[in-house]
């Protein structure tokens, strides 16, 4: 009967390692009890069975939790579970790529460093190169760089020689 006593919390002990670390890492809750049970098994075989059972349950407890871990690492649970997808989509290539320095339009959104623009009947993201811009006021194209856009105040009236 102690025997099966102490078999019974380890299985229980593995099982629930097995759900704190691979079905819901981070809760605790399976981890502690996990640890409780493993505890309790080799406390009760070391006061039940001596020093011999204890150690030997002791080692019996220590080698299985390897080779659950080993078990499962090899097994192919780990594969269904992990996220296998490449991201190789970009955010509005097709717009960016029509605009060019020098095109003018009308900041959306404020700018307050980023924000949206319409450039060439097109809403873009957009950077301003000269601090915060207010919505629906004029902008330029001044400089792409790796697939930003920056934009200062359009002012017709600023005359450059």
């Amino acid at each position: 009967m102690v025997i099966l006593i102490i078999t019974a919390l380890i299985v229980i002990g593995l099982l629930l390692f097995i759900v704190e670390v691979f079905l819901i890492p981070g809760t605790s809750i399976a981890g502690f009890a996990a640890a409780a049970c493993l505890i309790i098994a080799n406390f009760y075989a070391f006061s039940t069975l001596g020093q011999l059972g204890g150690l030997i349950t002791l080692a019996v407890t220590v080698f299985s939790v390897l080779a659950v871990v080993v078990w499962f690492m090899r097994s192919k649970s780990l594969e269904r579970l992990a996220l296998n997808k490449n991201i190789d989509s970009t955010v509005g290539t097709a717009a960016r790529q029509e605009v060019k320095v020098g095109d003018t339009g009308k900041a959306i959104t404020r700018l307050a460093l980023i924000g949206n623009a319409e450039i060439n009947g097109n809403i873009v993201e957009v950077k301003s190169a000269d601090g915060f811009i207010n919505e629906n006021t004029p902008i330029k194209v001044v400089r792409l760089l790796e697939g930003v856009i920056f934009v200062e105040k359009n002012n017709p009236l600023n005359y450059s020689l």
